[in-house]
């Protein structure tokens, strides 16, 4: 399973964008039964593609998050290419629709599937 680094400060997470070709970002809230219970999902989704680096940014910790991203929701993921935002998926995510996204992209990105 991908494991995800958590980041809790918002110049960090716009460093990790910056610094990543293709850079994932989960954000959720403590107390969201959503967000845990897809968050072990989108780790296993993630498996297949290694060039995607991930993190998970718990909301209620970084605050300036949902401004920053304009989030009025989580669960909210994030996929950008070269720092910019490729994917938006919030509240309720199919993984199957999700995963076809992550696919195409991944392949004109990183030329393989």
């Amino acid at each position: 399973m991908h494991t995800f680094q958590e980041l809790k400060q918002i110049n960090d997470i716009n460093s990790f964008i910056e610094e990543h070709e293709l850079a994932f970002l989960f954000i959720s809230r403590e107390g969201c039964s959503v967000c845990h219970s897809l968050l072990p999902q989108v780790q296993q989704l993630l498996t297949d593609y290694p060039q995607i680096t991930a993190v998970h940014i718990r909301a209620e910790l970084v605050e300036e998050v949902a401004s920053r991203f304009s989030i009025f929701t989580v669960p909210v993921l994030l996929l950008f290419v070269n720092g910019k935002e490729y994917i938006r998926e919030a509240r309720i995510v199919h993984l199957d629709l999700l995963e076809a996204k992550i696919k195409r992209i991944y392949k004109n990105v990183v030329g393989t599937d």
